[in-house]
């Protein structure tokens, strides 16, 4: 819910804070801002993950709330904590520890499925995950109404505070079991001897660009969208996040016929399809159609890249997959901002020059014109899935050429 209604806010607090700053600039600005939730939440899942044994998931469950209860405060009162620095330095500080919430979330329940599930990681994973698309639902849909009644963008975020509560709440009393790796009697020198795995490298790597497919252009959607397809691009990111939700249900079927790898190839085929679709789409049926292309590639993503991860090393356990979602945030944490880089390049380029863009009164021609420069900031991203085709297609082969892969057990 708090990604979606920071995408929700995001033109608000970009007009508000960001354009008074360095108009030319501001959608990089926003681009950070919303990209270091993703920073926030890779520093604090790689270090959490190895420790979580230790500290155990009593604690850090419901942290997470704490934390995202204090960044969005931190947020919602910019303009009251500016004294502190100017508004972009507060609002980047409350990203940040909206991040480390999320990861104190991520760094849980990842490990803690696998645990429950052994021998069903990848379906389990995916339905556990059919939550995050859930949280965007709902998250999307309580902005755009509370919007209907002009409600100031600091109420809407800061409805973000009822579920973090509720995480806080719901952990009180609760006992939660040991780790796969830690029930097996797996050492932690074992579990980081995982990491120089070859193949693990590999998948490390190309977290980075699975992630960058999904949760950039997400992010981006309502900012970017609004201008082309003639409709709220945040109804887009609501429908995507509504598909996403019920395939993700649906993804024991799926690897069945495919394999988890199989899975993946086909996902980045249509995710690349997508997003050069979104950088052409220039009304409601081609927006629709689009979204649909992107959001049935993107679904399986992130949770199969973490089952994979799972399956094939096991005795990483928490670790392994705390690292992969480490690498899809970061990667999150540079392709915002590059997209607001090209976003802000391409509009003042489009204008014939910084000096006439900053002379450009608000209207059709300005909208006209930040329409295709938001058009070319997904075509950017969408050679990120297509470099995939290559390493997962290698991968299929090689294990089809082995009789199929068989989930690794401890």
């Amino acid at each position: 819910m708090s990604a979606s209604l920071r995408a929700t806010v995001a033109g608000d607090i970009q007009r508000i804070f960001f354009d008074p700053i360095d108009k030319a600039h501001s959608a990089e600005m926003i681009g950070s801002v919303l990209g270091v939730a993703f920073l926030g939440f890779a520093f604090t899942i790689a270090i959490g993950s190895p420790l979580l044994d230790y500290i155990g998931m009593s604690l850090l469950l419901p942290l997470s709330g704490a934390c995202f209860i204090a960044g969005t405060l931190v947020v919602t009162n910019a303009g009251a904590l500016s004294a502190l620095g100017d508004p972009y330095h507060v609002i980047y500080l409350g990203a940040v520890l909206l991040g480390i919430g999320w990861g104190l979330v991520e760094t849980v329940i990842n490990p803690l499925t696998a645990t429950l599930y052994p021998d069903d990681k990848t379906a389990k994973l995916n339905e556990l995950h059919a939550w995050w698309p859930g949280g965007l639902i709902g998250g999307g849909l309580t902005g755009l109404f509370l919007g209907n009644f002009n409600v100031a963008w600091e109420l809407k975020l800061m409805v973000t505070l009822i579920p973090a509560t509720l995480v806080i709440l719901l952990c009180i009393g609760v006992k939660f079991p040991p780790t796969e790796r830690q029930a097996s009697g797996v050492s932690m020198g074992e579990m980081f001897k995982e990491l120089l795995r070859p193949m693990f490298i590999v998948f490390f790597l190309s977290m980075f660009l699975t992630a960058a497919s999904e949760l950039a252009p997400g992010q981006w959607v309502d900012i970017a969208l609004t201008r082309t397809v003639g409709m709220r691009g945040i109804w887009l990111l609501v429908y995507v996040s509504g598909l996403m939700f019920v395939m993700r249900h649906f993804a024991g079927a799926a690897v069945h016929k495919l394999s988890p790898i199989g899975l993946l190839w086909v996902s980045c085929l249509l995710a690349s399809l997508g997003l050069v679709a979104l950088s052409v789409a220039n009304d409601p049926v081609t927006g629709l159609l689009a979204a649909t292309l992107w959001g049935t590639g993107v679904c399986y993503m992130w949770p199969t890249m973490l089952a994979t991860a799972s399956e094939r090393f096991p005795r990483g356990g928490a670790l392994l997959m705390g690292l992969m979602g480490t690498a899809g945030t970061l990667s999150i944490n540079f392709v915002l901002p590059l997209m607001g880089k090209i976003f802000d390049t391409k509009k003042v380029e489009l204008a014939g020059g910084a000096e006439k863009f900053a002379a450009m009164p608000q209207g059709p021609a300005m909208e006209a014109l930040l329409g295709q420069a938001a058009q070319l900031s997904f075509r950017a991203v969408a050679i990120l899935p297509a470099v995939l085709l290559i390493v997962f297609g290698a991968i299929w082969l090689y294990d089809r050429s082995k009789g199929g892969f068989k989930a690794v057990k401890i």
